[in-house]
């Protein structure tokens, strides 16, 4: 069995275990690289049927073509998908241009905590790696949140040996981390193997990509060539550049993610 193998393996055996052990799940799915193979994985989890909705925050600011690969997806695979956006917030004038963090908490996560409300939702998967950024380093494969999903990075439960805690209090929210192991080689080197659909964006045009996606105005492009994914698997065995590196709110605070994901983001 190799890497991809047994990371594989991991991540359907967490996606099997959270639905036998908590309520009403629902999948956040980003359009991104890592929740686009997460879906994959979720289909091949549960025999090509996935047994809960996925939800997609779209603040409004996401790049066209993502929202276009979204309902393509969504059709093909017959997908049971919620797209909220906070037209509260919307309506009164929020975006980019009042601080990148204010923007982030009114249009993703308190947008994220009405569906949680609205629908009810025990638990949350979300598509989220410690590789990538630095408070995800700190999270669990089962990540216990309050009531509010909050979430509390300085008392964490121990995971050894794949012994996943599960038994939480009533009430509380649960995420769910199915990919937390994986790296971003390894999502490109599954994408190769599994020949999973991805937007575009990943791929160079011009001399510019996508390595990172969110909304239009606060994600960079960087330089590359790399226009396939053999290429992108290539340059990321070279690179020391940070994956997150042309993400707007990460430069405005050096803390940005930690202090957004405390309060509930994804």
């Amino acid at each position: 069995m190799d890497r991809l193998d047994m990371l594989e393996s991991q991540s359907i055996y967490i996606l099997r275990e959270a639905y036998k052990s908590f309520g009403k799940l629902g999948m956040l799915w980003s359009i991104g690289k890592d929740s686009t193979v997460m879906l994959w994985l979720a289909k091949k989890a549960f025999f090509g049927h996935c047994p809960f909705p996925f939800i997609h925050i779209d603040t409004t600011y996401k790049i066209p073509e993502m929202i276009r690969f979204r309902d393509k997806i969504a059709k093909e695979y017959n997908l049971d998908l919620i797209v909220y956006t906070n037209w509260d917030a919307i309506n009164n004038g929020m975006g980019p241009e009042r601080g990148r963090l204010v923007c982030c908490k009114a249009l993703k996560t308190d947008a994220l905590q009405h569906v949680i409300d609205k629908y009810k939702f025990e638990g949350l998967i979300v598509g989220v790696r410690r590789d990538e950024e630095g408070s995800r380093s700190k999270e669990r494969i089962f990540s216990e949140r309050n009531k509010e999903s909050e979430w509390n990075y300085t008392n964490q439960p121990p995971e050894l040996w794949d012994q996943f805690k599960t038994d939480f209090p009533k009430g509380n929210h649960i995420r769910v981390h199915p990919i937390l192991n994986w790296t971003e080689l390894d999502i490109w080197e599954y994408i190769k193997r599994e020949n999973i659909p991805v937007v575009d964006l990943y791929f160079a045009k011009n001399g510019k990509r996508y390595r990172s996606l969110g909304c239009a105005q606060c994600t960079g492009q960087i330089d590359s060539n790399a226009s396939t994914v053999d290429e992108i698997i290539e340059e990321l065995k070279h690179t020391n550049i940070n994956e997150r590196a042309g993400r707007a709110q990460d430069k405005e605070d050096a803390y940005a993610m930690q202090k957004l994901r405390k309060d509930g983001y994804m």
